[in-house]
């Protein structure tokens, strides 16, 4: 059994990987999926070695699970020199997972997957085929969701259209992370250092040519969604205050809107008084100070998301933290050390 390399984080990061440079990298943010991680391979090792043969590395990236996800990790990387694994310091959720798993990849082409399974690794063949026929970006769309509540369905699909018509980037609907790209997609998104990152709106704000692979996804493979409805609302928040200001001008209307009802009410007032006719009571006094003193807490609110962002981006504090990196020997990671940080994805 080849030996395996842990490093820990310490100096400046050098070229972790020197030879051989695979043709394809997949790339596998894990949270708590010690029970998937079987299966995921054997698809994952089956799909590649089907279309480039071993040419291929696969990195999983441990996001601060709290079972036993990093040991089987390691078991993997110890069977396999194909599988990279990579440890973060903590749990930095699964767009910071992402781009660190990004920020390892060495292929010319990088598939981006889930390790829960719901999305088939099958599909690799037809999007490096789509690829060769000039595509940079092959995303996956999903005609259905099995498994899932019709709450959650309903949800998802309210989101990504109401996110197509706030946005000022074209994000196509039903569209999660699993996607292929070429290098020269991700360099471009590796540029980009933003803090609250929405990977699937930074890579259609990109360009070039992409096109979808329309399929049904399947229900989890085993353990539970790590994305609850209070995830999935933090991250409809940062997909709208990241790629459209239009919340900030909805702020304007309001405030604009509620200032000439104020000055309506307040013309009302004065005449009322000058005509020496009483002011209806407290209730309705009471009602519109509510009334614009809700306005004021919404449009504050939105400005201060928009705020607090600008505040975290200020800081300029690495996006990810690498703890330790695992590898066969004689994929060129033996001798590297790991990076305290990445800047960017």
């Amino acid at each position: 059994m080849p030996a395996i390399s842990t490093l820990t984080a310490s100096r400046q990061f050098p070229d972790v990987y020197r030879i051989p440079t695979p043709r394809l990298s997949v790339v596998v943010p894990c949270f708590n999926e010690e029970e998937s991680l079987p299966e995921l391979f054997k698809r994952l090792a089956a799909a590649c070695r089907g279309s480039v043969r071993d040419s291929f590395e696969i990195v999983l990236i441990d996001d601060g699970s709290t079972d036993e996800t990093w040991r089987g990790i390691c078991t993997l990387s110890a069977a396999s020199p194909n599988v990279v694994g990579v440890k973060l310091s903590r749990n930095h959720g699964h767009q910071l997972a992402l781009s660190a798993g990004l920020s390892m990849s060495r292929g010319a082409l990088i598939l981006i997957i889930d390790a829960d399974l719901q999305d088939p690794p099958e599909l690799l063949p037809q999007m490096i085929e789509l690829v060769e026929q000039g595509a940079d970006v092959v995303y996956g769309q999903r005609t259905a969701r099995l498994g899932e509540s019709a709450v959650k369905r309903g949800t998802a699909a309210i989101f990504y259209r109401l996110l197509d018509q706030l946005t000022d980037v074209k994000i196509p609907v039903d569209t999660g992370d699993f996607r292929l790209m070429t290098r020269r997609a991700l360099d471009v998104l590796q540029s980009m250092p933003e803090q609250h990152r929405f990977i699937r709106g930074m890579v259609s704000w990109i360009g070039f040519l992409q096109v979808a692979v329309r399929y049904e996804r399947q229900e989890r493979f085993a353990g539970e969604t790590k994305y609850p409805f209070s995830k999935m609302l933090r991250l409809a928040i940062d997909a709208v205050t990241s790629f459209s200001t239009r919340p900030l001008r909805l702020a304007s209307f309001f405030g604009f809107g509620f200032g000439i009802l104020g000055m309506v009410g307040l013309a009302y007032t004065l005449g009322s008084w000058l005509r020496g006719i009483a002011v209806p009571g407290w209730t309705s006094i009471t009602s519109i100070f509510l009334l614009m003193g809700s306005a004021q807490m919404f449009v504050l609110g939105i400005i201060g998301e928009y705020l607090g962002r600008l505040y975290m981006e200020a800081k300029g504090r690495p996006l990810f933290i690498i703890e330790s990196l695992v590898c066969s020997e004689g994929t060129g990671c033996i001798d590297a050390v790991a990076p305290p940080t990445h800047a960017s994805a």
